[in-house]
């Protein structure tokens, strides 16, 4: 079909339309359309065998298709002239029926399409179970199952499809080291639902289903208080060796009478799942020098893993955006060049593309995403500091120059929060900066907004549920551990609690709810140390720290890939790497 011009399959129609040239006819519940059959047969293997066999006691010029609605069959032969048709939420169950039983590929596509933009937590379970038995829609299918994983809380609560899974289906889903939970206990409350949904025939699947729960990963007070003492688990003998071996590997001692437990059996009770979010740590400068290193640092294990591939180019004082699943580095230095190229890394493919270059040449730069646009703010040239600011749009590959910002800015830190981008501290070439600003991208308006409380160069700036923070840096004589949070709606700066240790030009995200400070520069060194902040303590706490002692790197989250486990620790090794670190 596609080897006939447009023009000609709308002469075709038109001609269908008036009853002209046709030469069969297809009756489905009781309406016949007139057709041609050389179009169906270009449309569907299905037809073009159909109208060639003779197997059929019907005149040759007259088929009827059982069991197939007259609209969805009208559907069908409209794609078949047109390659077009209206799929809506109503009709595309059943057209993906009919497209499939009549082999049109393209209409299968096109409906599977259809669902894959509508994924949601209320009808993921649904398509799952829908697709699965459809060859064609194999992919769909897939597409379904990483959205059940990646979206399993939720799953939870909405779906009522959810607890007519089939016991096989369930344990797919629990077992995969892909599904997305904060705490293992949300596994175990997900069984217990199910079961109690059919408790008569399901509350026996009990002993398949406990083990597939990471009964390592619980809370002690948890597993004690609804786990062991869960009465089906208790009334089913089959469990009891699995809540001993659970304790076994929660509270670290053999018991005698059954003997010890087996390293093999403590990592599949305490293999942690994989991560829904990892935080990469892109280049920066180390040891007197640019760095091309990529370490990705994977919470649910809190170990970073090199990702460093062969072809990326040593890059410091840069900036970082994830769009879709590309990641965008933006400008920089590598002790030679001041750069305004931007490389952008396919995360699936781990393959590097330059794309369009920036106006200007920025190191120190501001980088921030918002609405699908990267916005490119401030720096230096090599010659001077820059209050211009530029926003690149993916689909056209340019960029394109925005308003000028108030204040010339190097060395600030950009973030964006409720539809405007905030850009903090710096230095204009001789003081560092209190100020801040933000930018109305409809209104193409930088606006200066309450100063922070402390002058920050080398800051670190980033949206944190409903706030932005400014972190660290560094204030013309001493590198801070301070931290404030700016809030929008009161055009107020309040500190918070500081970091343990000082530091500038570092890494700042958020990953698991969780504010990360990632090496940086201290006033003596380069380090290697990392820190996370949790708002709802107002405390930090120390995590792994990296490979490599690195400043004037830049942080970025990568989430909801097919491939997150190339980013991700081994998680065959996690168990036996925590055991030696505790020797």
């Amino acid at each position: 079909m596609e080897n006939i011009s447009p023009t000609v399959l709308n002469v075709f129609d038109e001609a269908r339309l008036l009853g002209e040239h046709t030469d069969l006819i297809i009756r489905a519940n009781d309406r016949e359309f007139q057709v041609h059959k050389i179009i169906l047969c270009g449309c569907s293997p299905y037809f073009r065998v159909l109208f060639s066999a003779n197997w059929t006691r019907i005149p040759e010029h007259f088929y009827d298709i059982p069991g197939l609605s007259r609209n969805i069959m009208s559907l069908i032969i409209q794609y078949a002239y047109t390659a077009s048709v209206l799929i809506t939420e109503e009709n595309v169950l059943e057209l993906l029926v009919a497209a499939d039983q009549f082999l049109v590929s393209g209409l299968v596509d096109a409906c599977c399409q259809f669902l894959e933009s509508r994924l949601r937590p209320e009808n993921c379970v649904g398509i799952r179970m829908f697709t699965e038995d459809f060859h064609s829609c194999s992919k769909l299918c897939r597409k379904a199952k990483l959205y059940i994983l990646q979206h399993f809380e939720e799953v939870l609560q909405v779906s009522e499809e959810f607890l007519e899974l089939s016991l096989e289906q369930l344990e797919e889903i629990i077992e995969k080291d892909e599904l997305n939970v904060k705490q293992e206990e949300l596994v175990f409350e997900a069984v217990l639902h199910w079961i109690d949904y059919a408790p008569e025939s399901r509350r026996k699947h009990i002993t398949m289903l406990l083990p597939k729960v990471r009964m390592g990963l619980m809370t002690s007070d948890y597993f004690i208080n609804n786990v062991k003492s869960n009465a089906l688990v208790m009334e089913n003998e089959a469990c009891t060796p699995l809540i001993i071996n659970a304790m076994k590997a929660l509270f670290e001692f053999d018991m005698d009478l059954h003997g010890p437990i087996s390293l093999e059996l403590i990592h599949q009770l305490t293999r942690p799942r994989l991560p829904s979010a990892i935080l990469l740590a892109i280049g920066g400068w180390s040891n007197g020098n640019p760095s091309n290193v990529i370490e990705a640092y994977d919470a649910k294990a809190d170990r970073w893993v090199s990702v460093t591939l062969e072809d990326e180019r040593p890059r410091a004082y840069h900036g970082t955006a994830v769009l879709d699943e590309f990641v965008y580095c933006v400008g920089g230095y590598d002790s030679v060049e001041y750069f305004n190229s931007v490389r952008k890394l396919n995360l699936i493919t781990q393959t590097w593309h330059e794309v369009a270059p920036m106006y200007e040449r920025r190191c120190y730069v501001s980088v921030a995403a918002l609405d699908g646009f990267i916005y490119a703010i401030g720096g230096f040239d090599g010659h001077g500091r820059l209050k211009s600011a530029e926003r690149y749009d993916p689909d056209t590959n340019q960029w394109t120059l925005t308003a000028s910002m108030n204040e010339r800015r190097s060395d600030a830190s950009a973030t964006s929060l409720h539809g405007r981008v905030y850009i903090c501290g710096g230095f204009t070439g001789t003081e560092c900066l209190f100020s801040a600003e933000s930018f109305n991208p409809d209104t193409n308006q930088w606006t200066l907004v309450a100063p922070m409380r402390s002058r920050r160069s080398g800051v670190g700036v980033i949206a944190y549920g409903d706030l932005v923070y400014a972190v660290g840096g560094f204030d013309g004589a001493n590198r801070l551990r301070t931290a404030e949070t700016y809030n929008p709606q009161t055009n107020i700066w309040c500190d918070i609690a500081s970091m343990y240790n000082p530091r500038s030009n570092f890494g700042i995200e958020v990953v698991d709810d969780q504010l990360f400070a990632v090496g940086g520069f201290n006033g003596l060194s380069t380090t290697s140390d990392v820190e996370c902040y949790d708002e709802k303590t107002n405390e930090w706490f120390d995590a792994n720290e990296m490979a490599i002692f690195r400043s004037a790197l830049s942080c970025c989250i990568i989430s909801g890939l097919p491939n997150m486990a190339q980013y991700a620790a081994q998680r065959d090794t996690v168990q036996i790497q925590d055991e030696s670190d505790s020797e």
